[in-house]
């Protein structure tokens, strides 16, 4: 299994950026989707998901309403279009694969595949 992250780089704040994560090795129709971002000295925290069972999607307080997470089952794919950043969503950011219930859905435990992690930096 590997999943594939990119898409990360520097803007400005107020920018755009657009991350996708291209599975392999699993079918991502089975797998709760998720990003995941750390920043330094920071735990890792999740910022969206889309499940597998109904393809509804999840977003952190932090990012509602500025970030959308979709997928492409078909080509094996999970996007993050990040819309208004902050120079607090600076960090690294991972895409993640599991099987999830409702109250661990924002729970790194609860993902067991995972991306190598594209860095994201917003100057102000």
């Amino acid at each position: 299994v590997q999943l594939q992250a990119s898409g990360g780089g520097l803007v400005q704040a107020g920018g755009s950026l657009r991350l996708t994560c291209v599975a392999s090795g699993l079918t991502l129709r089975d797998y709760t989707m998720a990003w995941f971002r750390q920043a330094p000295g920071r735990e890792r925290e999740a910022v969206a998901t889309v499940r597998w069972t109904n393809s509804n999607t999840y977003y952190s307080d932090s990012v509602k309403g500025r970030f959308t997470i979709s997928r492409d089952n078909a080509k094996g794919t999970v996007d993050l279009q990040m819309n208004s950043l902050k120079p607090e969503d600076t960090a690294v950011y991972f895409c993640a694969a599991g099987r999830p219930i409702s109250s661990t859905l924002f729970s790194s435990r609860a993902y067991y595949h995972w991306g190598q992690g594209t860095q994201v930096t917003v100057s102000s």
